[in-house]
């Protein structure tokens, strides 16, 4: 059987495994969960709402104690743990407030006579197949609108942050969600097959690679489960010959750089006008060289080490490649020798086909940048990608911008701004990024039974 190791990527420490669960626990897990989920549905939603709303209090009462968590497994500077449990919290706040209005009946307005109304109904048990680089963040956005809904989850979590998928059941299951409404399981692969083809299971999500995505969605598809899948991304980041360099410069840096530029919406493509395009580069390496990765302990880490040091020599290969097809480092590349999962900083520009850097995802700070003579070449350039997550547009004319983003095929666009979260904004992409939405109203009826009730005709009253 297969371990989840809890790995320190500061320093190598390996501080925790946990073996994988039989066959027979799984069943238990599923047949418990099947069980606790119609009596949790059954309760009143208000009920349902007030432990959504001690979920994300525990969150901010235990914030040091679940960020140091997430320092200490996958590396995330301290800081910016913090501001993932934040977040969490916000979530759950979220659906706590709007679950009575999401799970209100809507009426459609239909021809002929009667009613026809819309309501919000459970579909039962699903599973969650979970990534590592935001290890609560991703796990909460599906699981708390479903939880709000009276769906019952149990999650696979990604093998390196074990501590932190305990830290979240522990989170939960002392806020009040009973037991078999939300449950770790420390499984294999092929068990999430198997939990797929249960009869019992209503649905699954993931968020992970596209070969993961593959998998889950053909399983998904085989046994007629409903799915959503959160894959990749390869955002383009469009700089107009109008806008502010500076500021889009900074901006772009901060963006590539976040979570060490191990994000799915992180911009991974800086597409710039011509007539802007040495300047940018200048600013932009300028940029991305004041970052220096260090302890992710300190308060002032705003880089700190990839999630391990085997994700840094598989970044080092793709910066690599391109070199070997005629691209420049503008900045950073990996030390020779260096064998840490620390990565530099690094901005590749003139990247042509066929090195890989071109089409395929780069976890990791490292940037590239292309050129576009206008504003078409910018959109054909940010389209040429089978990714279609999220995307920016940098511009001071805002008509001219959004007019850009309008064209950009992703699910997501935002203007002179990167890619953010929030718990009332859709979120999703298109293309091999993925399918379906999480959070706001659309994260909420993703897996619902949205059922229609209609009365053809009015009572009539002897």
């Amino acid at each position: 059987m297969g371990v989840y190791t809890s790995t320190n990527p500061a320093d190598g420490t390996v501080t925790a495994t946990y073996q994988e669960i039989s066959d027979e626990a799984l069943d238990g897990v599923i047949t418990t969960a099947a069980q606790a989920q119609k009596a949790w549905a059954s309760r009143p939603a208000e009920e349902r709402a007030t432990v959504l709303a001690s979920v994300a209090r525990a969150h901010r009462e235990r914030r040091e104690e679940l960020a140091a968590v997430l320092t200490r497994e996958m590396g995330k500077p301290i800081s910016q743990a913090r501001k993932e449990v934040d977040i969490v919290a916000a979530i759950f706040d979220y659906y706590a407030e709007h679950l009575q209005q999401f799970l209100g009946e809507s009426e459609l307005p239909i021809r002929g006579e009667g009613s026809a109304v819309i309501r919000n109904e459970p579909i039962g048990v699903l599973l969650g197949v979970m990534p590592w680089n935001y290890p609560y963040y991703q796990v909460v956005r599906f699981v708390a609108p479903n939880l709000g809904l009276g769906n019952a989850v149990f999650v696979k979590h990604a093998r390196n942050c074990p501590e932190a998928a305990l830290m979240i059941e522990q989170v939960l299951r002392a806020s009040g969600v009973p037991e078999g409404v939300y449950t770790n399981t420390f499984i294999s692969s092929a068990q999430v097959e198997q939990a797929i083809a249960d009869p019992r299971v209503a649905g699954v999500s993931l968020t992970g690679s596209e070969r993961a995505g593959e998998a889950v969605g053909a399983a998904a598809g085989r046994h007629l489960k409903r799915a959503v899948l959160e894959l990749g991304g390869a955002d383009p980041f469009v700089v107009l010959d109008d806008a502010d360099v500076a500021e889009a410069a900074k901006v772009a840096a901060a963006g590539r750089l976040i979570n060490g530029g191990q994000t799915c919406t992180a911009s991974k493509r800086f597409i710039v006008n011509e007539r802007i395009y040495d300047e940018f580069v200048e600013r932009f390496t300028q940029e991305m060289a004041q970052y220096t990765p260090s302890d992710p302990m300190t308060e002032d880490c705003a880089l700190g080490p990839l999630s391990s040091a085997q994700a840094a020599q598989e970044l080092d290969a793709f910066v690599a490649d391109a070199v070997r097809h005629g691209a420049r480092v503008t900045t950073g590349g990996r030390a020779e020798g260096d064998e840490s999962a620390y990565f530099p900083p690094t901005v590749l520009v003139d990247v042509v086909e066929p090195a890989r850097a071109y089409r395929e995802e780069l976890f990791g700070p490292v940037a590239v940048v292309h050129s576009a003579t206008d504003d078409d070449e910018a959109v054909r350039l940010a389209n040429d990608s089978p990714f279609g997550l999220a995307g920016t547009v940098f511009g001071q004319d805002k008509g001219r911008a959004r007019s850009v983003a309008e064209k950009i095929e992703t699910g997501m666009v935002w203007l002179n701004s990167v890619s953010r979260s929030a718990p009332d904004l859709p979120f999703g992409g298109v293309k091999r990024s993925g399918m379906g939405r999480e959070l706001a109203k659309d994260g909420f009826i993703a897996f619902a039974n949205q059922k229609l009730i209609r009365d053809p005709a009015a009572i009539v009253e002897g």
